[in-house]
C-alpha cells in the first residue's frame, strides 16, 4: 500500500522547484547578459576608441556603459581599451560615470530581481 503524500510535503516540493527554477533563470540571464555585453564591447570598441577621435560627453556615456563589459570581453581573449585617453575632460568623465551607473543598474537589477510569488 502506498504511503499518502501529505499536503505539506507537496507544497515543500513545489516551493523547492520554484526556487531552483528561479535561480536557474537568474544565472542564465546574467550569463547571457554578460556575454552580450562582451560581444557588444568587442564590436563597439573598434569604432569608438580611435586615436584621432576626441571623446566628449556622449562618447563618455557610451564608454562608461561598455566598461562593465570589459571583463567578459577580456576573459574572451580580447585586449580592449576601457577609457579614452583623448577626451574633453569633465564632460567626458561625467558621461563615463553616468554610463557605468546605468549599466550597473541594469546588471544588478537583473541580479537582485525577485518575483513576487516566490
Amino acid at each position: 500500500m502506498a504511503t499518502p503524500v501529505s499536503n505539506d510535503s507537496a507544497n515543500s516540493t513545489l516551493r523547492r522547484r520554484r526556487v531552483v527554477r528561479f535561480w536557474t533563470i537568474k544565472i542564465v540571464a546574467l550569463v547571457l547578459f554578460s556575454v552580450l555585453l562582451g560581444v557588444a564591447y568587442d564590436w563597439s570598441a573598434k569604432r569608438y576608441y580611435g586615436p584621432d577621435r576626441v571623446a566628449g560627453f556622449h562618447s563618455g556615456l557610451i564608454h562608461g556603459a561598455m566598461m562593465p563589459a570589459a571583463l567578459p570581453a577580456l576573459l574572451m581573449g580580447n585586449d580592449l581599451p576601457i577609457y579614452a585617453p583623448n577626451n574633453v575632460g569633465r564632460g567626458y568623465n561625467i558621461g563615463f560615470i553616468l554610463g557605468i551607473n546605468t549599466c550597473g543598474t541594469l546588471f544588478f537589477g537583473i541580479a537582485f530581481w525577485r518575483p513576487r510569488n516566490l
